[in-house]
């Protein structure tokens, strides 16, 4: 289900991704040119691939159908209401934990958050102003869609969290940007391939 998921999204953000990628690097290339300020790929990629994502996000909240579903305001009211493990569970409560695990993931590392108060204050905004939003233009509005929001949010922190022990402990070789870098590149060219059989399935 989040494999069809997934490239369904793709398949309708690429060219705006595309787009913006281009325009965005070669934005940042001339700063960085420019300020002469030290060039870390790492660092870059999960600039943009956060901004990747909350264009991913943004398509998700406001584009997806959600015909089948009603406004709510009382919750676990509709958590409650799926059968567990069943398509809709998924979808609705799985689907949107897993949906706020890279902000809750991104946040902390480029603010270096340790107090899980900053998370939670973060991403209920984020989570409100989604809903809100939805309301607004017609959709629904799923106090529980911000429940579980933040509880995926709070995942993504405790990777983090959980990264940041671990580097403390790693060799040295392991914690220098060459390292880093090799691995950013690494995912970088498996995303790139799984994206380019997504859209080929597609016949984009």
């Amino acid at each position: 289900m989040f494999d069809i998921t997934i490239k369904n999204i793709l398949a309708n953000i690429w060219p705006m991704v595309l787009i913006i990628t281009v325009i965005l690097v070669s934005l940042r290339i001339s700063y960085l040119i420019k300020t002469r300020e030290k060039f870390r790929l790492y660092s870059e990629i999960f600039k943009l691939g956060f901004i990747i994502y909350i264009i991913g996000l943004f398509y998700v909240v406001t584009f997806q159908d959600v015909s089948w579903s009603t406004s709510n305001f009382i919750p676990f009211k509709e958590i409650m209401r799926y059968d567990l493990f069943s398509d809709m569970f998924f979808k609705n409560v799985i689907g949107n934990m897993i949906m706020f695990i890279p902000y809750g993931f991104f946040i902390s590392y480029f603010l270096r958050i340790d107090k899980k108060r900053y998370v939670f204050i973060l991403s209920l905004i984020a989570s409100v102003t989604i809903e809100a939003t939805q309301l607004i233009i017609g959709r629904v509005f799923d106090v529980d869609d911000i429940l579980l929001n933040l509880l995926g949010a709070f995942v993504g922190y405790f990777i983090y969290r959980f990264l940041m022990k671990i580097k403390d402990k790693l060799p040295k070789f392991l914690t220098n940007e060459v390292f880093y870098n090799i691995v950013v590149i690494i995912i970088v060219g498996i995303i790139c391939h799984y994206i380019y059989y997504i859209l080929g399935g597609f016949n984009v």
